[in-house]
């Protein structure tokens, strides 16, 4: 376009709420001239680091985006993959592609704190499991972790906390699981200090003490494996086993539940998750019910509510992070709940005849691929397999098959001595005829006359029944899934209904351009251990994320592997740990935290190996730096790392961030910045130049990845020069610096489809967009801040009285005077169509709030309005007008069966309880059940589907 005809719609424009009216009206509100002086008036001047733009390309169109990544994608070679460990193509269900992969409604959930309106959401993950405790013969499921190789991980360290006398540290892991799987174990258990015995689990000697074991079912090489005697022999020596398991296989296969597995993990990628170069996909982890208390991540589970009636949340939130901090037994924070939810509806979609049918032709396939290639003299090294074949060679055989393969553009797994083939639900005939041409170089195809012979021994068939609930049986026709897809999406608030003004959350737009290539072909195909060749594309974006991150952080070295923000915080601190060994420090591992600190951060140090040493905060909620540095001169000897928030966690600019550092550094520590804040930083402040070493940064937060209900979120870290060697690897595709840590995720760069989202966003906005969407997080932060102040005192504020991106709302003063908590108002603002603020978070009796850059001046308003009605509904609590009981608080929410109820029996008016402002007559989100009893749903755990009549 020519400088005569400019392209005038900028995508900046799109992202950022307020348009330059409102923008006046806030500044003045503020009784600042303009955002520049309301960025100095906040922003302590030393910390502003970056001068006028950052080293940016200008933003592009949402339409020149589009043309962009066809063109990057072309450069994408989608081979056909049967490269299996792990990941399969798969059939993504239309309908559930267009209504919850690509629905907004969907992926712009919150994580279901508020069970209130998350109901859909709650009964979907159910669903999942319900799914998983079908399959594997567990007693419980939670509801998604991050990947296969983490969930192993995560087993281990769960096998490890169960209370009894562990006779070692030592943990045996058959060299048959997958390759990546071995070396995240590893990595967990290195800076745990334990050991890690890779060995054959049929020749083990059971004289060598272990405390834990993992197999894989079916091997990596695809042998189905008896394992009874094995997981008997564990169990003799005080031990406990975890078994990685494929989720269509057992369809077929005898479930690990009845083979004697304690723990059951896997990935339900194959259930509709395209692979994605990597991710997103939903982990399972599922276990008997006696190891429900040491379960990492989340569980829902079944209550009731005010009304009597059935109501779904989250159970068991005591083991949170945010509670147990360094006591917890895991740093789960996030799962993949949008990944989980394709998962589940895969399910609903194909109920168990389904699955069985699409195993049962799996396994044909593989058969009848079997026999064609033992007729042409080639070795089949198993005899028990399910859909993947090791197959071996001579050395010419094995060339001859690798020339083949990349003529016919087909991607194999490699041995030395052969190769592997794993098959899946899109492979056809067609498909088993051009592998036998790759393997043995012939152009007989496969004989579909006979009939395969049986491989499966009666001893490894299943015999027992699984998802018989009705959810699985009940919608066959498409027409029947729609709509039930739709009634679960009606009873969740998500970012399509209003603001979520979650502090430290960040939920902002995730626009629709952003969103679209992530279901494109030439992204979604891609398998993650293709060879990098055929993924130019994809390595172009990964290459071009990192240079921007880099410019936006001011640092030298990115890794893009952690698949979450506490998977960020345990990489960031696995390079400090590798940083002081490569330099003969192994004593430093200590790790001082402050007390505001998110709750993963003592939770990842202890993952990390480290001891953790809380550091006070004053009264305005900044670092104690007297007590900082009495902690760091007495622990000179054993400092590694201090984790530091910026902004802090209680929403201000901490002014002595650089005496912080300097402090640390002195006794010889690294300081590790939490990125969740970044989103008040972009294009003012690089942390690199502060004094930070390692950071990570939540592309679900200030780069505009959906939360998806929960999940995926990615964690990508960033590390000054003298850490950068110290990245995470992985053991199949080089990536990582030179001296490497273990891999900390399943694939070399985590959920690489993800990725796209973010690397979207910042091309989009370029510098001035990215530099203008900070600015206008703050002054929406500070004109909430200011409209509430005299009804709800902001608790922190920097030395001007302003506050960085979120607001901490003080309502502590109303459970004296009017025996009114926070939990109450959380639960008023859903009546008002409302997500509530983070709730008692960093401070009990609080709510913490963050309206990012993309409300308009209109919501805000809305929501300030709404939580100043409801400070006048207290009023008329402590002033006597309204019962101190029976309140509009204290019974919210109202549902509609509440609303329609005849004798309508509370002491004010039905308009009063759900059309409290005027613009809910123009639309109205009602709350799926009313306020649910959460003590009871944790005395009586229930995590699957109940019988219909439960719910009658």
């Amino acid at each position: 376009m020519s400088e005569t005809y400019p392209y005038t719609d900028k995508f900046s424009d799109r992202h950022i709420g307020p348009d330059s009216d409102q923008i006046a009206a806030m500044l003045k509100f503020l009784g600042v001239a303009s955002l520049e002086e309301l960025i100095d008036r906040t922003l302590p001047a030393p910390i502003r680091t970056v001068a006028d733009t950052l080293d940016l390309e200008e933003g592009i169109s949402e339409h020149e985006l589009s043309r962009a990544l066809a063109e990057i994608g072309a450069n994408n070679q989608r081979f056909r993959s049967f490269q299996g460990t792990g990941y399969n193509a798969c059939i993504t269900p239309a309908v559930i592609q267009r209504n919850i992969l690509e629905n907004p409604g969907w992926y712009t959930q919150y994580t279901p704190y508020q069970s209130e309106i998350a109901q859909g959401r709650l009964e979907a993950l159910l669903n999942f499991q319900t799914m998983v405790i079908d399959l594997t013969g567990m007693e419980i499921a939670n509801s998604s972790l991050l990947d296969e190789s983490t969930a192993a991980a995560e087993a281990m360290g769960m096998i490890r906390s169960v209370p009894r006398k562990p006779v070692s540290d030592c943990f045996f892991v058959a060299y048959d699981c997958h390759p990546q799987t071995i070396e995240v174990v590893k990595t967990r258990a290195d800076y745990r200090g334990w050991e890690v015995v890779v060995g054959d689990w049929r020749t083990f000697d059971f004289n060598t003490p272990i405390f834990g074991a993992l197999l894989q079912y079916p091997t990596t090489e695809g042998a189905v494996e008896d394992y009874s005697s094995f997981c008997d022999q564990v169990k003799q020596v005080g031990g406990l086993t975890a078994v990685a398991a494929d989720l269509l296989s057992l369809c077929l296969l005898r479930p690990p539940g009845e083979f004697g597995a304690d723990i059951v993990v896997g990935s339900t990628q194959r259930f509709g998750m395209p692979m994605g170069y990597g991710g997103p996909h939903a982990a399972f982890f599922a276990t008997h019910e006696a190891y429900k208390r040491q379960l990492p991540g989340r569980i829902i589970g079944l209550s009731t509510d005010a009304m009597g009636h059935p109501a779904l949340r989250m159970a068991l939130q005591t083991r949170e992070q945010h509670i147990k901090r360094d006591k917890a037994t895991s740093n789960i924070c996030t799962a993949q709940v949008l990944p989980a939810v394709v998962a589940s509806m895969y399910a609903v979609y194909h109920g168990p005849e389904g699955l069985r049918r699409i195993a049962t032709r799996v396994h044909a396939l593989t058969r009848l691929l079997c026999g064609g290639c033992e007729r042409q003299g080639l070795e089949v090294v198993h005899e028990q397999f399910f859909d993947t074949l090791r197959l071996r060679g001579s050395a010419e055989v094995v060339a001859g098959i690798a020339e083949r393969a990349n003529a016919s553009q087909i991607n194999l797994r490699p041995f030395a001595d052969g190769c592997v083939v794993a098959l899946d639900e899109t492979t056809s005939l067609a498909d088993i005829e051009a592998l036998l041409h790759v393997l043995t170089g012939s152009a007989q195809g496969p004989n579909v006359k006979e009939p395969p012979t049986e491989s499966l021994r009666p001893e490894h068939r299943r015999a027992s029944s699984f998802m018989s609930h009705p959810v699985f049986s009940s919608y066959r026709s498409e027409t029947e899934l729609l709509r039930y897809i739709k009634r679960l999406e009606a009873r969740d608030l998500s970012l399509t209904t209003s603001m979520i003004p979650l502090g430290s959350c960040t939920m902002k737009l995730n626009a629709a351009a952003e969103m679209l290539p992530i279901t494109w072909a030439q992204f979604a195909d891609l398998h993650p251990f293709a060879p990098t060749t055929q993924c130019r594309g994809y390595q172009f974006l990964i290459a071009s994320l990192g240079g921007m991150i880099r410019e936006i952080t001011g640092f030298a070295g990115v890794s893009l592997q952690p698949n979450s923000g506490a998977q960020g915080e345990y990489s960031g601190l696995l390079v400090i740990r590798e940083y002081h060994r490569q330099r003969g420090d192994f004593a430093r591992d200590l790790c001082l935290i402050p007390a505001s600190a998110h709750g993963t951060n003592p939770a990842s140090a202890v993952l990390a190996g480290m001891a953790v040493v809380v550091v006070d905060c004053d009264e305005q909620g900044n670092i104690d730096v007297d007590d900082l540095r009495r902690k760091a001169e007495a622990n000179a000897a054993r400092l590694a790392a201090l984790m530091v928030t910026y902004p802090s966690t209680h929403g201000v600019f901490e002014v002595r961030i650089t005496d912080i550092c300097e402090i640390v550094h002195a006794n010889g520590g690294q300081v590790y910045m939490d990125g969740a804040n970044l989103n008040a930083l972009v294009g003012l402040c690089r942390p690199a130049d502060i004094g930070i070493d390692v950071c990570h940064l939540n592309l679900h937060k200030t780069f505009c990845i959906p939360h998806g209900g929960g999940g995926p979120g990615m964690g990508p870290i960033a590390t000054a020069e003298h850490l950068a060697d110290y990245l995470p690897g992985h053991p199949l595709v080089k990536t990582g610096g030179k001296r490497a840590t273990g891999p900390v995720a399943a694939a070399p760069w985590g959920s690489a489809l993800i990725l796209l989202i973010s690397w979207a966003y910042l091309k989009m906005m370029g510098a001035n967009g990215l530099r203008g969407a900070t600015r206008t997080a703050i002054l929406n932060a500070n004109y909430i801040a200011r409209r509430l102040d005299s009804h709800f005192p902001v608790l922190y504020t920097g030395e001007h009285g302003f506050v960085a991106h979120e607001a901490i709302i003080d309502l502590r003063q109303f459970k004296s005077t009017a025996g009114i908590t926070v939990e109450d108002v959380a639960k008023r603002l859903m009546d008002y169509g409302f997500h509530a603020p983070t709730v008692s978070f960093p401070v009990a009796g609080t709510l913490m709030i963050e309206p990012t850059e993309s409300e308009s001046k209109g919501e805000l308003d809305r929501f300030c309005d709404a939580m100043i009605s409801i400070h006048g509904e207290i009023a008329a609590i402590e002033s006597g007008e309204a019962d101190p009981e029976n309140n509009l608080l204290k019974n919210a929410p109202h549902t509609l069966e509440m609303a329609l109820a005849d004798p309508w029996k509370f002491p004010y008016s039905r308009e009063q309880a759900v059309l409290p402002v005027p613009w809910l007559r123009n639309h109205k989100f009602w709350p799926a059940v009313a306020r649910l009893d959460n003590a009871q749903g944790d005395r009586n755990l229930v995590c699957s589907c109940q019988p219909v009549s439960a719910y009658a």
